[in-house]
């Protein structure tokens, strides 16, 4: 039997994944700026519970073969929105150093629009393990950042964090330096089938 497209409000199970991803974002940012111990641990969950649905989308895509142009921005769209809302957050409130805000933030704009581009030109650029490696180094040191932790932690979530930063960096000249042959030969065609976003 073969598995058919699925595509509720006509948009298809991947993109609503995206969708309800980034629709987390601004109760994730309130929760975060009230600055409540509950509060905190209710924002840690709910940005655990985003992070788990990462690849989600795009697994359904393959499965159903539902791959579609507004799925190649929109799913790392919501995977960036998800990580920068709450760096920039924390940052602004004086609880994650600025310096890894940027870095992190600028990194990760920079590679979804790299990634929309080559996927316009028909050409997808899937995760490496390395990638992969900085997004749970990401996701982890954020989480910990959002937790109202002791001064005990203080020490390992910052070490996190720079390992993160360090992982973020490397990988982003990796993608860039796969993305300049493509850029140069690749002519636009149908959209690349969607692979998970680090």
């Amino acid at each position: 039997m073969r598995d058919e497209p699925l595509t509720p409000l006509g948009l298809g199970w991947p993109n609503i994944v995206s969708v309800l991803r980034a629709l987390l974002v601004p109760s994730l940012v309130v929760l975060i700026l009230a600055k409540e111990r509950t509060a905190s641990y209710v924002a840690s969950a709910i940005f655990v519970a985003g992070a788990a649905t990462d690849g989600l989308d795009g697994y359904l895509a393959r499965r159903y073969r539902s791959a579609t142009r507004t799925g190649q921005w929109l799913d790392p769209l919501a995977d960036k929105i998800l990580v920068a809302a709450p760096v920039l957050t924390l940052a602004a409130l004086g609880e994650f150093p600025v310096w890894a805000a940027v870095i992190i933030v600028v990194r990760e704009i920079s590679i979804s629009l790299l990634r929309i581009v080559l996927g316009v030109r028909g050409r997808g650029m899937p995760a490496s393990p390395a990638a992969k490696i900085k997004t749970t180094l990401q996701l982890t040191a954020i989480t910990l950042y959002i937790l109202p932790l002791g001064s005990s932690w203080h020490g390992i979530r910052f070490g996190l964090l720079v390992a993160a930063v360090v992982a973020t960096v490397l990988t982003g000249i990796q993608y860039v330096v796969r993305a300049v042959p493509w850029l140069r030969r690749v002519r636009p065609g149908p959209p690349a089938t969607p692979e998970a976003a680090a």
